[in-house]
């Protein structure tokens, strides 16, 4: 019966398919749009009907987040394709600071580890970039990117071996250390960093040369940079965030909670801390370092005073906001962080405040900063936390 049903529900999502394709392909104006909506369709009508069969979830929960990565990106790589080029911006800068709140919600929230100094992991992803790119500019992007990872991971593992000996304010203080002489560290390598003034890639990212032809290069919106820079940092993301949810849920990320809960009952069971300890930190580099590394490449440049403290701070401001410890929460920070841009420019339009001036300077802060003290009031676990409760009381309310 169950063979029945399975061959019933590949026959139907094949017919789906066939039939997505043959619209889009009769109503499309060019073929470009027919493709583009055609793949797209097509992928999504397939992840769909992956996620709807009975008892994924249970006996194969890697497929099962594997077929939502596929369906969510395969919608956010459709809808860049119609967004303009500021929207397609903003969307790239907020899924890579996505990334980097996601290492820390993972170090924080799963390990019980505090940082400051996330901000410098994102600067070393980004300056690793940098120089590289300006030795071998030829370098596919994935390698880059690879580069970066391991860099970060590399620096946090020299971070993470102390910081095996120290807990709570003392380990924040050790890492809001290395934040703080970040800049005199880079300044220190001017050669290589380019010192305050940073460094420019040497050339922009653009697409390859086989995909720009099979949309039309002449044509092809895929020639706006920033689309092309806004799917690349969406993939790198969604690959991000399938890698960090299998990572919550194996038996390193049990092991973290463990610890987190109950160090002595931790290893009393026979999970080494200090080991646990220094892959919780190299894994929040890691993807600090990724982070880092798409802004370089978003912005074709970096800037090292950039990656300051106050940047620190409002990553942390933000996984709190979000939920830490949580997946979403990592997603809803990185969005509220790349549209605070045009809330500031909106209010400051509507408030009369001098763009220019020394107030609307420091309205990020005070807007990260309300958002904060807000969110410790009315969901101490953040946004996704209160959803959650209130989804929970909702099918209590059902049920009875």
């Amino acid at each position: 019966m169950q063979w029945i049903l399975a061959r019933r529900r590949v026959a139907v999502t094949a017919g789906l398919v066939v039939v997505a394709v043959v619209v889009t392909a009769l109503t499309a104006s060019s073929v470009r749009d027919g493709v583009a909506l055609g793949v797209a369709l097509a992928v999504a009508i397939t992840g769909v009907a992956t996620l709807t069969i009975a008892g994924l979830r249970e006996a194969h929960p890697v497929l099962a987040r594997a077929a939502l990565t596929v369906v969510v990106l395969d919608a956010s790589l459709f809808a860049t394709y119609f967004f303009s080029s500021i929207t397609n911006f903003n969307l790239a800068i907020g899924a890579a600071m996505s990334i980097v709140l996601l290492g820390l919600s993972f170090l924080t929230g799963a390990s019980g580890q505090i940082s400051l100094g996330n901000s410098a992991f994102m600067g070393v992803g980004a300056l690793a970039v940098a120089i590289w790119a300006n030795h071998h500019a030829s370098t596919p992007i994935v390698v880059t990117l690879l580069i970066a990872v391991v860099s970060g991971a590399l620096v946090g593992l020299l971070l993470g071996l102390p910081a095996t000996r120290l807990r709570g304010p003392y380990l924040a203080g050790m890492t809001l250390a290395f934040a703080v002489a970040f800049t005199a560290i880079v300044n220190s390598f001017s050669s290589w960093t380019g010192g305050d003034a940073g460094l420019q890639l040497p050339t922009a990212v653009t697409p390859p040369n086989w995909l720009s032809s099979l949309f039309n290069a002449q044509t092809s919106l895929l020639t706006v940079n920033t689309m092309w820079l806004a799917d690349i940092t969406i993939v790198v993301t969604g690959v991000a965030f399938f890698f960090m949810a299998n990572l919550f849920a194996s038996r390193t990320g049990r092991a973290m909670r463990l610890i987190r809960d109950n160090d002595v009952a931790a290893e009393l069971v026979g999970v080494s801390l200090p080991r646990t300890r220094v892959i919780a930190f190299m894994v929040s580099s890691a993807y600090a370092a990724l982070g880092g590394a798409l802004w370089t490449l978003i912005n074709n440049s970096v800037s090292p005073p950039t990656y300051s403290l106050a940047l620190s701070i409002t990553i942390l401001s933000l996984v709190v906001i979000g939920g830490i410890g949580t997946i979403p929460g990592a997603l809803i920070g990185g969005l509220i962080y790349a549209y605070s841009t045009n809330v500031i420019s909106w209010f400051t339009a509507h408030t009369g405040i001098n763009p220019q001036g020394n107030l609307a300077s420091q309205l990020p802060g005070i807007i990260f900063g309300g958002l904060l003290i807000l969110t410790m009031l009315f969901a101490p676990m953040g946004i996704v936390g209160a959803v959650r409760r209130l989804w929970a009381k909702r099918r209590v309310r059902s049920a009875t």
